[in-house]
């Protein structure tokens, strides 16, 4: 082979070997720092008023922050009352414990923010099975103790009396006193009164297991103090409505309401009858 051919140039072929950067122009290399973005909105200001018109993402303001979405779809969607249930178990048990303590009045703080339906649903639905079914158990127990030879069926009326006299309580009464307030100027929320008077009849729950006990005073004693302090728990937290307007007697009629439903507990499904064949 003809040696002319060793000096042609060969930077242009495939697999050829880079040129090496001298350590004198690697120390030309100057090191450039990006920096850091803050990223912003533009140009609305949510405050309000003068100032700057642009806000950075991490300064909303908190009463913004907590505004819940609207997920009202119509009357007829059952997605649109899906919100309403949206409620942990820890909420709802601090919910129920709080129903306990008649004094306070700050229920309504407490739910400000999520009033939820699935605990007052759960609590009526749970005090008609337990009306119904002790009811009838002591009615069983009485036929027993009388008569060994007496037949027992259940009873069904106690289930329709429950299902009326609960539902009927928890929706209705609220609805009236919202639709009263609001006919005096004042600014109640309906959702927040429905959970309320939801949470007020869970009281009544364990009390009506007491109630099986088969002394007429000790009855009497347990179901007056159930209503006392569940009259008391809705009075107080129902105050705050209408202390602005002077409305005392409006705090007393739903105080005495809540008394006159556990009484009328008492007398259907623990009789006085049924209480006087254990004397």
């Amino acid at each position: 082979m003809d040696e002319s051919y060793d000096n042609l140039p060969s930077s242009h072929l495939l697999g050829s070997v880079p040129a090496v950067v001298t350590e004198e122009k690697a120390k030309n290399v100057v090191n450039y720092e990006v920096p850091e973005a803050n990223m912003q909105t533009f140009p609305t200001n949510i405050n309000g008023g003068g100032g700057r018109g642009y806000q950075t993402l991490g300064s909303l303001p908190e009463e913004f922050e907590q505004q819940p979405p609207n997920n009202w779809k119509g009357i007829f969607s059952v997605s649109s009352y899906t919100q309403y249930f949206n409620a942990d178990t820890d909420t709802v048990i601090n919910r129920l414990t709080s129903s306990f303590y008649p004094i306070g009045g700050n229920f309504f703080s407490r739910i400000d923010a999520n009033p939820d339906l699935y605990g007052p649903v759960w609590v009526s639905t749970t005090l008609i099975f337990v009306l119904a079914s002790l009811g009838n158990l002591a009615t069983y127990l009485i036929q027993k103790h009388t008569d060994h030879k007496a037949s027992w069926s259940f009873e069904v009326g106690y289930v329709n009396v429950a299902v009326f006299s609960v539902y009927g309580y928890a929706i209705l009464v609220p609805l009236a006193f919202y639709f009263l307030l609001r006919y005096l100027e004042s600014n109640p929320n309906l959702l927040q009164f429905w959970c309320m008077w939801g949470y007020s009849l869970f009281i009544f729950v364990p009390s009506s297991f007491l109630l099986v006990i088969p002394i007429e005073v000790v009855r009497w004693i347990i179901i007056l103090a159930a209503g006392i302090d569940s009259g008391m728990f809705v009075a107080t937290n129902l105050k705050t409505f209408v202390e602005p307007n002077d409305l005392t007697i409006m705090v007393v009629a739903a105080f005495f309401l809540q008394l006159a439903l556990a009484i009328f507990f008492k007398l259907y499904c623990y009789g006085v009858v049924v209480g006087m064949a254990w004397m």
